[in-house]
């Protein structure tokens, strides 16, 4: 009997020790898990289909905003297109998209966040809550309200329903979003205290609260890297005339391809 309580006793030390050493990597390495930057050089060209503008924003004395402007090609604009993108390298992972919504008339403005292209200083939340807004407000100056609309894709759908909530727009649209960071960790890591471990918290269905547009999601079934119900969580928050669009199949990154992406997108933007 003691040999075996010894052998049990052991046992779940063992299972301690994984799980302290587990959880310890996930707390230090959560900024490698959320951020997959590329940097890039303050002289590198950008290669985009013309019409663009690359812009520089002083945002104080150690961070630069980075931001690219895509212009639709008839000198016609309906307004512009705040695109606040996912997690993955720079603006230029994420040009491709530009198209979708110039081709309707619309600028498209896409800003790097700190570390990611060629947009520099250190990375905290708050800083990407206060460099967006500072984006919204160049467009403001520009365009009125109901001529601004504001995009965010996968990570950066927090991003933009932060905006969203605190300024006017006409309409905010989300592609595969997450309720909150500390929500999307317990998806993966759900013995862990998530909401305890995570540095970044990003709550989007609080910021929903706050949205006076109406708010259109777009999420994929089959979204493993944002799982389907933790978008369809949002749908809670909705106010009356807020849609829930479901791409069955859909998964995180080929919403593109579906025809229900494309023709509800387009009938957003006509």
């Amino acid at each position: 009997m003691n040999i075996n309580r010894k052998k049990l006793f052991n046992w779940l030390k063992g299972i301690v020790i994984v799980y302290c050493l587990i959880g310890i990597a996930l707390f230090y390495l959560q900024e490698k898990f959320l951020f997959h930057p590329q940097k890039l050089e303050a002289d590198y060209k950008f290669q985009f289909d013309p019409p663009f503008e690359e812009v520089f924003i002083p945002f104080n004395n150690e961070d630069t905003i980075s931001m690219i402007k895509f212009f639709p090609s008839d000198s016609v604009r309906k307004g512009v297109v705040l695109y606040y993108h996912g997690n993955m390298k720079n603006v230029e992972h994420y040009a491709k998209f530009a198209k979708d919504f110039t081709k309707h008339g619309y600028e498209v403005w896409m800003e790097d966040y700190p570390g990611f292209g060629k947009s520099t200083g250190q990375r905290t939340e708050v800083k990407l809550y206060e460099q967006a807004l500072q984006v919204q407000r160049m467009a403001a100056g520009k365009y009125h309200d109901d001529s601004i609309i504001v995009y965010g894709k996968s990570f950066g759908t927090g991003i933009a329903a932060y905006v969203a909530s605190v300024t006017n727009c006409k309409k905010l649209i989300l592609e595969t979003p997450y309720y909150s960071i500390p929500d999307l960790f317990n998806a993966f890591s759900f013995i862990y205290p998530s909401h305890a471990m995570s540095t970044y918290k990003i709550p989007t269905h609080e910021f929903l609260h706050d949205v006076k547009a109406p708010v259109i999601i777009f999420h994929g079934t089959n979204d493993w890297m944002v799982p389907y119900r933790c978008g369809l969580k949002l749908k809670n928050e909705f106010k009356e005339k807020d849609k829930f669009i479901s791409i069955p199949g859909g998964s995180h990154n080929n919403l593109r391809n579906f025809k229900e992406f494309q023709s509800g997108l387009d009938s957003l933007l006509q």
